[in-house]
């Protein structure tokens, strides 16, 4: 068991720590271990366990605002631990419900064990509910073939959480599963070096036959067919998302309006603050920015509070998901052509934010799923319906 968990978490030191690593980290496309470790001495990885079972039994709308707190001053070390996070909310949250399948995750997370997600493949629009990877019925578990991308956390995941599609004679059902790190007939390929969010580490995964055992297996759903297990990874993960960009964003507003309130102009009697062009950017900046954290902090706590949404609940997540991270990308955007050209050196703050700001619109659910799924539901159209268009 992990030791008593302190009464604050989440430290100014701790924090003030991440920020003096973040551009070393990036600029290395190292992991970040020393952010990583500070996080698990204090607790941190299991702060979302119920109090029951020894954590602090934070729920999800209180979690993803400490994450958010993370991401302002390290993002890709916040993007890296939500993996962890969103599947210790997903058990707890069922727990929760009377639902005590998912208890051993809780446990082994208040054991130490990490938790990373293999969800990402190429060729798969619609992650969790399809599969790309193959899983084979075998005497005691399966054996799980496929290419995973995305897999953040590398160098510490110890349970790897992936799903797969099953042909259960003749019927397609998707396994989700978790893979011990001790497991043969896996490779993890050192592959990650990327645009942005470098420190994640999140390399390609090749299962090639992986044994994973009937213990270790989470769900076993119809294809494309979700329950509540799948609606609550779609609150955990793109709440946590969602946060984060909303943290960055956050962040690139207050670095530049510091960096607009230095800059001078020959042309001008004082600085480039006065100057009504930056103002009218710096309008646009905030007000895209003040609606992102009511509206995430909304839904979260809706989720918290057990608001029955029905059906309704994936749209929300998405839509709350979409509106962060655009906003995000306009605010860092704007935050740029305001900084002048000292913003495109890699000694600006505002470049690795920039970088690291256009990854959101690669997390699921990307734009055009996103739409999908809010305008089948606002239609009444069953989001599993087949054929899917047309």
């Amino acid at each position: 068991m992990n030791a008593v968990i302190s009464d604050q978490v989440l430290t100014q030191d701790m924090l003030q720590g991440f920020a003096k690593r973040v551009a070393i980290y990036d600029r290395e496309n190292r992991f970040f271990t020393e952010d990583f470790e500070v996080l698990k001495k204090a607790g941190y990885l299991t702060i979302n366990v119920p109090k029951e079972l020894g954590g602090r039994g934070l729920t999800l709308a209180e979690t993803v605002r400490e994450q958010r707190r993370i991401a302002y001053h390290a993002p890709a070390t916040a993007l890296a631990v939500n993996m962890h996070l969103y599947w210790v909310g997903i058990a707890a949250d069922l727990w929760r419900m009377g639902d005590k399948s998912l208890e051993w995750i809780l446990r082994e997370a208040m054991a130490g064990e990490v938790f990373a997600a293999g969800h990402a493949e190429r060729g798969n629009d619609l992650p969790v509910l399809l599969s790309t990877a193959t899983a084979e019925k075998v005497p005691g578990g399966f054996r799980v073939t496929g290419h995973k991308m995305f897999g953040s956390l590398g160098p510490v995941w110890t349970r790897y959480g992936l799903h797969a599609m099953w042909m259960d004679n003749g019927q397609p059902k998707i396994i989700h599963a978790f893979m011990p790190r001790d497991t043969k007939n896996y490779r993890i390929d050192n592959n990650w070096d990327t645009l942005g969010m470098r420190a994640t580490r999140s390399d390609d995964v090749y299962l090639e036959g992986a044994f994973v055992p009937d213990k270790y297996i989470a769900r076993i759903l119809p294809a494309g067919t979700p329950d509540m297990f799948i609606v609550a990874l779609f609150a955990w993960a793109l709440m946590g998302f969602a946060n984060i960009y909303c943290g960055l964003a956050r962040r690139a507003m207050d670095v530049a309006v510091e960096n607009v309130k230095k800059k001078t102009s020959m042309a001008l009697t004082r600085s480039m603050a006065y100057h009504p062009e930056v103002q009218h950017a710096i309008a646009q900046m905030q007000l895209a920015l003040e609606p992102i954290a009511p509206h995430l902090d909304h839904v979260a706590a809706e989720w918290s509070a057990g608001i029955d949404h029905g059906a309704l609940w994936p749209a929300k997540f998405c839509a709350a998901k979409h509106h962060s991270v655009e906003a995000c990308w306009k605010i860092v955007d704007t935050a740029m052509g305001v900084s002048g050209g000292a913003g495109m050196f890699k000694t600006s703050e505002l470049e690795r934010i920039f970088r690291d700001a256009s990854c959101g619109r690669f997390h699921p659910a990307n734009s055009m799923l996103t739409h999908e799924i809010v305008a089948k539901t606002a239609l009444g159209i069953d989001l599993g319906e087949q054929p899917r268009w047309g």
